[in-house]
């Protein structure tokens, strides 16, 4: 397994996660933000990673509508994540994220299938690039998030992977080993987010090892099921931010080092 964390498209980055030791970096170039832009960085992208050292293992969009009210593709959003999959290819990437929108006014099942249709078109162009694609569990604009959507949608689909925060199950009240036990097969990504939560609901998202998840379950479960993909900080809280912030930063980097059996 390799650990990184998110950060932006900018040599700055690289050359802090350089500085930490860390193997990669995840863009996440979410709805609002111009894909054209990075494509359009993509040589001196190419530059940084040679000159640092440091991949990158990730790109995703977030929040996007993919679908319209009718249930069909939203032509933007196709073109802008294709957009994406280019840079992860060129880039040496493996990995674009992305989810799908519910539609209000279509049921469960119909909801699925436009999504299938969807992704399995993301699919064919992402495999022309030789880049996977993967939906991830967070609820930001996305149902696919659960073992529920998981059984009718990955499993129409054998070769879309799953990108996985725990923070997100257990925000939802759902079971995480029991997730992995049943899914991390098809983790193709995964991201370290801690979570605290007080009378069932989240109160922050403080650095992973100083919250409630079970790290040390949560990796035996992903050597159990082994699993070899990327491990990606991501800083999340309002609460840890400048020098607390970093501090953080570097907590979680050596958790995260013991249960990789590195320190």
């Amino acid at each position: 397994m390799k650990l990184g964390i998110i950060s932006e498209p900018k040599e700055e980055s690289f050359k802090y996660a350089a500085g930490k030791g860390l193997e990669f970096l995840e863009f996440c170039i979410n709805v609002g933000k111009d894909p054209a832009k990075v494509l359009a960085d993509v040589p001196a992208l190419k530059g940084w990673i040679r000159r640092h050292g440091v991949g990158v293992q990730a790109i995703g969009r977030w929040g996007a509508d993919r679908l319209d009210a009718e249930g069909k593709p939203v032509g933007e959003e196709v073109e802008a994540c294709r957009k994406l999959v280019d840079v992860a290819a060129e880039a040496g990437c493996p990995n674009f994220v992305c989810g799908v929108n519910r539609v209000k006014t279509l049921t469960f099942l119909d909801n699925c299938n436009a999504a299938a249709d969807w992704l399995a078109s993301m699919i064919s162009y992402g495999k022309s690039k030789g880049v996977r694609v993967a939906t991830y569990n967070c609820r930001w604009n996305n149902f696919i998030v659960d073992p529920a959507t998981w059984a009718i949608i990955h499993q129409q689909l054998p070769e879309l992977g799953i990108k996985y925060d725990p923070s997100h199950t257990l925000n939802a009240g759902g079971h995480m080993l029991r997730e992995m036990r049943d899914w991390a097969h098809r983790f193709h990504h995964v991201h370290i987010k801690g979570i605290v939560m007080i009378d069932g609901r989240q109160f922050d998202n403080p650095p992973a090892g100083l919250d409630q998840t079970d790290w040390a379950s949560f990796m035996a479960m992903l050597y159990a099921k082994k699993y070899d993909g990327g491990l990606s900080i991501e800083p999340h809280s309002e609460n840890w931010h400048g020098e607390l912030g970093e501090k953080g930063v570097d907590f979680t980097i050596a958790h995260m080092r013991r249960l990789l059996f590195r320190e």
